[in-house]
């Protein structure tokens, strides 16, 4: 099975039937959560007083190798953000404009698709060396003239799974590009894209905008592929032995427990099996957590199989599932999703559009007969681009409600 999405979905129901197992099993050893081992990297650090800033406020910045990027200025900014309890964190995020741009050139906060447990694969290491492979999003936006920010979006833990999270280090990545004067985009229109787990960053961002970041005027959103409810995604999919998604959804346990150790305790419910896979892949990215979860199913590594019954792990996930929040973009939004591509739920999708826009949000939605989840994003991002493109030029943004 190759399919993108049927790994995604995938992963989130092993993820909560590996969550779940932690209501109906004594602990096992090594039961606190396995975080990512830190980079050598003194500018990733928080400092010691991070908790006197304010969200966005701007910790060090630096400047990065242009040689992948010929005629390009590339920075990095570290900067306040929040986590999911609410407590101050150090954010990256990773901004690339040319050579001589003008003053006040639009931005793009682009969400790179990272699937991913180890420090080195988030965007601000990966951009560097490859390991990033979103192929359709990052090339189209700097051809399309714009200066680019990539927010490591999964936070300091790599706590995969972690929605809202994403969105909150997303606005706070806008708050610092910014607040930097060397980057002379102080009064800059600002818009959002991702797609898949990018998306979902996106798409929380922008739901998030209006009470997380009231002071963030987008100019426009464009969010794909977006998965808005993983507790329907689990539902409809159900448990497989062995599966070749298996590893993605080990990973979504382990970093959502890294981001709620204390209502997700993954960790003290897994067989020694478990405990070892989860320190194998504690720092890897994307392919090989695919690859070292092949040959494992839920029973290898859990002491139970329960799926979807606990209620400290509905509320979780459903806090990270955009269908159940409450909150509205402001700013006009496009959004695209596979019509057919049952395993990335549509019907959640569809729901979130419609409360938009009986609410009175300004939305424009696509739905492309493609199951493939991949495919999608390849269809979709060139209708995306010219969306924004348009926002950015001040055009009325259309609507389809």
């Amino acid at each position: 099975m190759t399919s993108f999405a049927r790994r995604w979905a995938t992963a989130a129901a092993l993820a909560l039937s590996v969550v779940v197992a932690g209501t109906l099993a004594p602990p096992a050893a090594g039961a606190t959560p396995a975080y990512p081992t830190p980079l050598p990297d003194p500018f990733l650090a928080a400092p010691a007083d991070i908790a006197t800033k304010a969200p966005g406020d701007i910790l060090a910045t630096r400047r990065a190798d242009t040689w992948l990027l010929p005629g390009s200025e590339v920075w990095q900014i570290k900067y306040r953000s929040t986590n999911s309890a609410g407590q101050p964190i150090p954010a990256i995020t990773t901004v690339i404009k040319p050579v001589g741009a003008p003053t006040d050139m639009p931005v793009l906060s682009y969400q790179a698709i990272v699937n991913s447990l180890g420090l080195r694969c988030a965007p601000s290491a990966a951009l560097f060396t490859g390991e990033i492979k979103d192929v359709f999003g990052l090339p189209l936006a700097l051809a399309m003239g714009w200066a680019v920010a990539i927010p490591d979006h999964l936070g300091p833990n790599s706590a995969y799974g972690a929605a809202r999270l994403g969105g909150m280090i997303t606005l706070d990545g806008v708050r610092a590009v910014k607040r930097l004067p060397e980057l002379r985009l102080s009064n800059s229109p600002v818009a959002l894209a991702g797609y898949s787990g990018g998306g979902m960053a996106t798409a929380w961002a922008a739901a998030l905008n209006p009470t997380y970041a009231p002071d963030v005027t987008l100019a426009g959103v464009a969010q794909g592929g977006v998965p808005a409810s993983i507790e329907q995604m689990a539902a409809g999919l159900g448990l497989a032995n062995q599966h070749p998604g298996f590893g993605l959804g080990f990973a979504a346990a382990m970093g959502l427990e890294r981001e709620y150790p204390d209502r997700l305790p993954v960790s003290s419910q897994l067989k020694r099996r478990g405990i070892a896979l989860r320190d194998e892949l504690k720092d890897e990215c994307r392919s090989m957590i695919i690859a070292k979860g092949l040959f494992h199913s839920v029973t290898d590594v859990a002491n139970s199989t329960s799926l979807l019954q606990d209620q400290n792990t509905l509320a979780v996930m459903r806090e990270n599932s955009l269908v159940e929040y409450a909150g509205v973009p402001t700013a006009p939004v496009f959004m695209w999703h596979g019509a057919t591509d049952e395993l990335t739920p549509y019907r959640s999708v569809v729901e979130t559009v419609d409360r938009y826009c009986k609410a009175g949000a300004t939305v424009e939605f696509v739905g492309y007969p493609i199951a493939e989840h991949m495919t999608n994003a390849v269809v979709g991002l060139p209708s995306a681009f010219m969306y924004l493109k348009d926002r950015f030029a001040g055009l009325p943004a259309p609507s389809n409600c």
